[in-house]
């Protein structure tokens, strides 16, 4: 008897998605027939982007690859493995100091439904200090994220900032 391949779901805001994220993606998608990213929606986060946006953008990101898909989740990410009929959870280690709160998580979520399990994927070394707060914070000061995000990200932040930084004279 054959056992069906796990699914794995990579959760996040991804506000916004960056290199980093898309590097945990694609590792995942080598390991897993099925990733789904799972945009979780936040309402405790300030986020620069809808989760609408967000799934929009990644969507377009990963369009012609059927074996990633993308949707948003609200509440706990148990019940959305539940929901998905997914087992694995893919975290993503920048460096030791993530190490203690995705441990504690993934005790939780193990606690909390016994047959997920946690796997952790390193970044490329290049994309190891990138955070989604590190990339709003450098367009807000007006610097140049490029290579640092997927291009179409980019001109959604800085068309974003821009808004925000001009707003429509009367």
């Amino acid at each position: 008897m054959q056992r069906p391949s796990p699914l794995a779901v990579y959760p996040g805001s991804f506000d916004p998605i960056h290199m980093g994220h898309v590097d945990i993606i694609d590792r995942a998608a080598q390991i897993f027939p099925h990733v789904i990213v799972g945009i979780l929606e936040n309402t405790s986060k300030d986020a620069l982007f809808t989760p609408a946006e967000r799934l929009d953008m990644i969507s377009q990101l990963y369009a012609g690859r059927p074996e990633i898909e993308v949707r948003c989740f609200s509440g706990l990410l148990v019940r959305f493995l539940t929901e998905v009929n997914a087992t694995i959870i893919i975290r993503g280690m920048r460096a030791v100091s993530d190490f203690e709160y995705e441990f504690q998580m993934a005790l939780m979520n193990r606690r909390l439904s016994p047959s997920a399990e946690t796997v952790f994927l390193t970044p490329k070394e290049e994309y190891t200090y990138l955070s989604s707060r590190l990339v709003k914070e450098v367009v807000a000061l007006g610097g140049d994220v490029s290579g640092l995000v997927p291009e179409p990200v980019r001109a959604h932040l800085e068309a974003r900032y821009r808004k925000a930084t001009h707003p429509p004279t009367r």
